[in-house]
């Protein structure tokens, strides 16, 4: 690291304070610039962004379309009240409404991010409903302030515990870790939903507002339902007036193949929330689907949610460039290309390493999971405990080889731009397996190599 690159990342160090991270730790790459499927850093090293940041940068870096949508809008409002309409906000609701999946139409409320999206979405389920509980999954991440936190199924939330009240949570499938010790998909299905049927009978469905879930549960796993599991749950929820709450922050915009997700598994939800692609995380930016229906609710009272930078002009004017480049690009539907590549390559690498698991997936959205024996199937990094020094040493290696993958526990989250080439793509793999390979045979660590 040069004598300005290492000036930069003390000067990081000593002032910022890094997210969901031990603050004392080895400095990363100071990144610089952004390229299609590349990071650039300081001294001009290149990563191959393998994860899309946080699977957020859907239309890669630099998309031209979003940066000038952007620089336009600066040139002439910056901000206005959320009061006020303007010609931005508008055109966006109308063209989010279009992805839709509600022949009714929708109408969009305006976040500036996921978590703020969850959490309007479930007040406005309690304002619609007249119920107070919410059911979500374990294992599931919905945002990280404090109602979100108190969504989110797993370790994140305990900083802000005891969190929100009325958020209950239950298992859902998940056949290679099964919680109902099931032999296959059919029969993991069948039992989440008898598991989920007798939650609610215990809580009361007459007292639950909505259900809120991830189609494919993201960072926890990449965690891809069985195909009737969802329907099933959209028909629980009709049969009890419970409002089906679909999270779409990671798995919209193309990211499985379709404007939303809920379409992949033909499920109809009463409102989708958004953030990440929607701008390909050019500007902060998230907001709540509500079908029109439901949306009529606050035409006769009041809607008590409201952020100081709810439809903010810029952000505004970036998910309209992104919007255009989706379209215009075909990429809502590119995502089903990238899948046969993903599928292709990663069944390789499972094939040339003893330490995956399994590999999973959906669209440009895949999941490796990683672990120290197959029979045992014990992680590589044990849930809800820091990330294990092989995890840390496989990620360090990554960046050395040029490829930046976001890892949770012992899971890689494989989910690149919509825009990765075939070849780009080619080459992150088999960095990805020459890694695997030295992580395997690296003596200072206990693979159970025998």
């Amino acid at each position: 690291m040069g004598s300005w690159a290492k000036e930069l990342a003390e000067v990081h160090a000593k002032h910022v304070l890094t997210p969901w991270a031990v603050q004392k730790r080895a400095p990363g790459p100071v990144i610089v610039r952004g390229e299609g499927s590349f990071l650039y850093d300081l001294e001009g090293n290149r990563y191959l962004d393998l994860s899309a940041g946080l699977v957020a940068v859907n239309l890669g870096h630099g998309k031209e379309q979003v940066v000038q949508a952007i620089q336009q809008q600066a040139a002439r409002l910056c901000y206005a009240s959320p009061a006020f309409f303007h010609d931005q906000r508008a055109l966006l609701a109308q063209g989010l409404s279009q992805c839709a999946p509600w022949p009714e139409g929708a109408r969009v409320f305006f976040t500036t991010g996921g978590a703020e999206a969850n959490e309007d979405a479930i007040k406005m389920a309690r304002m619609i409903t007249g119920r107070q509980k919410i059911l979500s999954l374990y294992r599931s991440f919905h945002g990280s302030t404090l109602g979100a936190g108190t969504l989110t199924g797993e370790y994140r939330r305990f900083a802000g515990e005891p969190g929100i009240p009325g958020v209950v949570h239950f298992w859902g499938p998940y056949l290679y870790r099964s919680p109902f010790f099931s032999a296959n998909e059919a029969e993991e299905s069948e039992r989440a939903l008898r598991h989920l049927d007798l939650v609610l009978l215990h809580e009361d469905p007459s007292r639950v507002a909505a259900i809120l879930l991830e189609p494919v549960v993201g960072s926890n796993g990449v965690l891809v339902p069985p195909g009737e599991y969802l329907p099933r749950v959209s028909e629980l929820c009709r049969r009890h007036g419970i409002l089906l709450i679909l999270d779409e922050v990671m798995t919209g915009f193309g990211r499985l193949g379709a404007a939303f997700g809920a379409s992949r598994f033909k499920v109809v939800p009463d409102m989708i929330t958004f953030a990440k692609g929607v701008t390909s995380a050019y500007v902060p930016l998230g907001g709540v689907l509500v079908r029109e229906g439901l949306a009529a609710t606050f035409d006769e009272q009041p809607l008590w949610c409201g952020h100081t930078y709810s439809g903010h002009p810029l952000a505004m004017a970036a998910g309209l460039g992104a919007l255009a480049a989706y379209r215009d690009e075909g990429l809502f539907e590119r995502a089903r290309s990238i899948e046969e590549w993903l599928r292709r390559g990663l069944r390789e690498l499972g094939k040339q390493s003893p330490l995956v698991g399994e590999v999973r997936g959906m669209g440009a959205f895949f999941g490796i999971e990683l672990v120290r024996n197959r029979q045992t199937r014990e992680p590589i990094s044990l849930w809800h405990k820091p990330l294990s020094q092989e995890i840390r040493w496989l990620q360090q290696q990554l960046l050395g080889r040029g490829v930046y993958a976001f890892c949770k526990h012992n899971v890689i989250l494989v989910a690149p731009p919509l825009t990765i080439t075939e070849e780009e793509l080619q080459g992150g793999l088999e960095q990805l397996g020459e890694t695997l390979r030295r992580l395997w045979e690296e003596p200072s660590f206990d693979l159970g190599r025998g």
